[in-house]
């Protein structure tokens, strides 16, 4: 009996494997939950090779694992971190081989306004500590941009605010790069927006991202740090032109300039043409007065120096009166000079000794014994050769002279001050001639005490040995001749008697 109530209480208690039980949890969780929202705090976070995140939420009372896969990281809409508070999307589900549960995230966002602003708090301090936000690093806006980028949302009022603002004011070329500007995988599609603009053959001259106005939980997308680091990196000038003008996102931080609207974004990236074109005129207006006005005043300094000139045929007449007045005194002062220069070469020629005195010497050597006079014709034509040998080179070089002179006179004959120095040098040079010959002429030796010893015949005596002892000698002084006798001189230098 008792083995038999055993056996019918074991019949009833169902029998399950370890993988059947861990199924049925499974399904159990599963479907009995289904998708739920949780919130909770972000920790044990970690991030594997293979693109997995696992993590844990927990809260006051309790703490549930959780995990992301691969596929679903890029489109979880924000980057998890340890000590945010988050509302994660997913369901439940269990691990049978350590007989836990989980969470399977697909979605996650953050818990709140104070958990987004904390999570905002914390990346503007790490980039503002990298340096992206300074001024040094902002780049200047082009003034007239020939093509405008702009990165927004394809539908909605931004782009036509911004093209119609650009078609107003100064018509350019835009190019739109439509992207989501809220939700998942809008930050990725920004900033992968903002990269490939950069990389682009014909790449914008300036690039707006816009969007209109929304909560915060809309704006952000545009505090992002996939964003604002693709800004940062970004060489083409941003404008961010993100919500209202009271909304503030990081991205304003980060971009080159900040309008308050998508409207003033595209203000600030063309000009507007009328002011350009009154300010062209305005500029065109101050021009032509400047230069109007240096025209008068160099029209004056011209006129008064044109004034201050003296009167060109006054002047040509003069310096003709002057160059006539000066060659005619040339040619009356150029045979006088010629005369002057004529005496002065033929002054030696008067010192030398007259055909009477030679004369008269030949009829005193004559009178003395015949033995010892000397050839009265031998001294004649002695004579007549020096005479003639000095008269043809005075004749030489006076052609000479002449013929220099009249030459340098012929090329220089319309420059009085030239000719006047060239008779200076003709003079000059000709007193120099004067002065040579005067100085080897046997008159200037003679007249330093000198005296020139010949003996009868005529012949210098150059040796005391060479003429006999009471030998007749003739002595020519500066101014004369004198006959003389050689005698013998005693040892003590008196004459011998």
């Amino acid at each position: 009996m008792m083995e038999s109530d055993a056996a019918s209480t074991r019949g009833n208690v169902p029998q399950y494997s370890v993988s059947e039980i861990s199924g049925a949890i499974k399904r159990t969780l599963e479907s009995g939950f289904g998708r739920v929202r949780v919130r909770g705090e972000v920790t044990e976070l970690k991030r594997y090779p293979s693109g997995h995140v696992y993590l844990s939420l927990k809260d006051e009372g309790g703490k549930i694992s959780g995990v992301i896969w691969r596929g679903t990281v890029s489109r979880l809409g924000m980057a998890p971190e340890n000590g945010n508070e988050v509302i994660a999307t997913g369901k439940v589900s269990s691990y049978g081989e350590r007989s836990s549960y989980q969470l399977i995230i697909d979605r996650m966002e953050f818990a709140g306004e104070g958990a987004l602003l904390a999570n905002i708090e914390r990346l503007r301090r790490k980039l503002l500590e990298e340096g992206l936000f300074e001024a040094d690093r902002k780049k200047p806006i082009p003034f007239l941009p020939t093509l405008v980028g702009v990165v927004t949302s394809r539908a909605g009022a931004v782009l036509h605010d911004i093209k119609t603002t650009i078609e107003r004011r100064f018509p350019r070329d835009v190019l739109l790069w439509p992207v989501a500007v809220q939700g998942e995988g809008a930050a990725a599609q920004i900033a992968a927006a903002i990269e490939r603009m950069a990389q682009r053959p014909r790449r914008p001259d300036v690039l707006i991202v816009a969007r209109g106005g929304g909560s915060l939980e809309d704006l952000m997308a545009f505090n992002d740090e996939r964003v604002l680091r693709a800004v940062a990196a970004c060489p083409i000038p941003v404008i961010s032109a993100v919500g209202h003008e009271t909304d503030t996102t990081l991205i304003d931080l980060v971009s080159d300039r900040r309008a308050p609207t998508p409207t003033a974004a595209a203000e600030m990236a063309v000009p507007l043409r009328s002011e350009l074109v009154a300010d062209l005129a305005h500029r065109t207006a101050r021009l032509a007065g400047g230069l109007t006005r240096i025209m008068q005043v160099s029209r004056g300094r011209l006129e008064q120096a044109t004034a201050g000139l003296p009167d060109l045929p006054s002047l040509l007449a003069t310096a003709r009166m002057r160059l006539d007045d000066r060659g005619q005194r040339l040619d009356f002062a150029l045979p006088a000079f010629v005369m002057r220069v004529r005496s002065r070469l033929d002054a030696p020629l008067h010192q030398l000794p007259s055909p009477e005195l030679i004369v008269s010497r030949a009829r005193a050597i004559l009178a003395a014994p015949v033995r010892q006079l000397p050839s009265p014709v031998l001294m004649i034509e002695r004579r007549r050769a020096a005479l003639q040998r000095e008269d043809t080179a005075l004749v030489t070089v006076w052609q000479r002279a002449d013929q220099q002179f009249h030459r340098r006179v012929e090329r220089q004959r319309l420059s009085p001050e030239t000719l006047k120095s060239t008779i200076r040098l003709q003079k000059a040079r000709l007193e120099g001639l004067g002065s040579h010959l005067e100085a080897v002429s046997p008159k200037a030796i003679l007249s330093r005490g000198y005296v020139l010893v010949q003996d009868s015949k005529g012949r210098p005596v150059t040796s005391a040995k060479a003429t006999p002892v009471n030998d007749r000698i003739v002595l020519s002084f500066a101014d004369g001749e004198r006959g003389a006798k050689l005698d013998a001189l005693t040892s003590q230098g008196d004459l011998g008697l």
